[in-house]
């Protein structure tokens, strides 16, 4: 074997493992970006799950608090939003709405010492704080998902590969400010 068939050898070999490496950095993309929207396939149950259960909570809180109307057509209102809502950006608005509007909800069964101690109310209660553990699980997953798949969406040379085949770096499912406060109880 002459120096230039071995030379050609050594050339072939080359190209040969610069396409398995470019086979393997296009397919942890794509692994990546799958990862991404399963993540929020996850998140999205568990609103939906949370948004069922409102219709119940407004029905329980309801019969006790009859004056009280603006605060349960609000989070009628605010779920209908969260059902409609399409992109990570409307969805994160409307669950932040709708937190807020639970929040609200919750405060107005405070003064009524009956619905506080109403079963059906409290298992409503049990059940929707078993879904937020939930929701905060998923959302926290979903998060480091996108940070995984953004870290290679941007760093080289899978970047290269991301540009080439049009891999858009993902949004992180944010909290606003004022649902991240704790909540000040008083006895």
């Amino acid at each position: 074997m002459g120096f230039g068939m071995l030379f050609a050898m050594i050339i072939v070999l080359i190209i040969f493992l610069l396409l398995v490496y470019f086979v393997y950095l296009y397919n942890s993309l794509v692994q990546f970006r799958n990862r991404v929207e399963n993540a929020w396939s996850q998140i999205d149950v568990q609103l939906k799950r949370r948004a069922d259960l409102v219709p119940n909570l407004v029905e329980a809180v309801k019969g006790y608090a009859k004056h009280e109307k603006s605060v349960l057509e609000n989070v009628t209102k605010v779920r209908s939003a969260l059902m409609d809502a399409e992109s990570v950006r409307e969805v994160e608005k409307a669950d932040n709405m709708l937190t807020s509007a639970l929040k609200s909800l919750f405060a107005v069964a405070e003064d009524y010492p009956d619905l506080k101690a109403n079963e059906n109310f409290l298992e409503l209660q049990g059940q929707l704080e078993g879904l937020e553990d939930k929701i905060a699980y998923s959302r926290q997953f979903y998060n480091d998902t996108v940070l995984m798949y953004n870290n290679k969406c941007q760093m080289i040379p899978s970047n290269l590969i991301a540009s080439i085949f049009n891999f858009k770096e993902a949004e992180f499912f944010q909290v606003e400010e004022s649902t991240r406060e704790v909540p000040e109880v008083k006895f």
